[in-house]
Parts: C-alpha cells; structure tokens; sequence
C-alpha cells in the first residue's frame, strides 16, 4: 500500500473515532468532549490502528477514560465499518498521548526562564 493512501486511511480514520465519540461514550462517567484524538497509526495490512489520545484531567481521571475506550474498542470498530469502506476493519489500540502535557512544560519553563531574564517587565 502506498504511503499517501496510507496517511489517508489514518486522516479518514481519525477524523470517523473523533466524531463517533460522542455517540459511543455516552453514558460514560468520563465525559467525551475531555477526550482528544491526536493521531491514528494503521499498519500497512490495515488490521490494527494504534489509535493516540489527549485527555483532559488529572491522572486517574486519565486511566479512567482510557479504560472506558479501550472498553468500547468494539462500538467504535462497528462504526469505521459502517461508515468506511476497507477490506479489513483494524482492531484498535488506545494510548494515552501525552505530547500535549509535555508541550505545555516546555512553554512553561521557557517563559519562566524569559521572566527571569526581563526583571524589568515583572516591577
């Protein structure tokens, strides 16, 4: 399979458990709009995807959800095959994704550091 339907496949497949969310956990005592999809990785046979989310919330709230989509992996397979035409429908694996969190502790040493630098800007 070439790399560009590839990436496709993954864009298409993002976008479909991203809008099949709200539909699939609710109900859920973890609220789906706390819930991001980052990134979607199929295999080059199309029978897994490696499915990176971004939750919003503190740790156990994290390990919650992601229990809960690991839970509904079934509901959201069902709905990829309906609404995406492939010869395989992938099995999904969820993964907390925390590039995000990370990202945020960058920003936040770098401005600290851009504070300590400009002492004239904080008087």
């Amino acid at each position: 399979m070439s790399v560009d339907r590839l990436e496709r496949v993954n864009s298409l497949l993002k976008r479909v458990i991203g809008e099949s969310m709200f539909t699939v956990m609710q109900g859920d005592t973890v609220a789906p709009g706390l819930i991001t999809v980052t990134d979607v990785k199929c295999g080059k046979d199309l029978r897994d995807a490696t499915v990176k989310v971004s939750i919003f919330g503190d740790d156990a709230l994290k390990e919650t959800a992601l229990h809960h989509l690991k839970h509904n992996a079934k509901r959201f397979q069902q709905i990829i095959n309906r609404e995406v035409r492939l010869k395989f429908t992938p099995r999904l694996l969820f993964q907390l994704d925390r590039s995000l969190e990370k990202g945020d502790e960058v920003l936040a040493i770098l401005s600290k550091l851009d504070g300590e630098s400009n002492p004239t800007q904080n008087a």
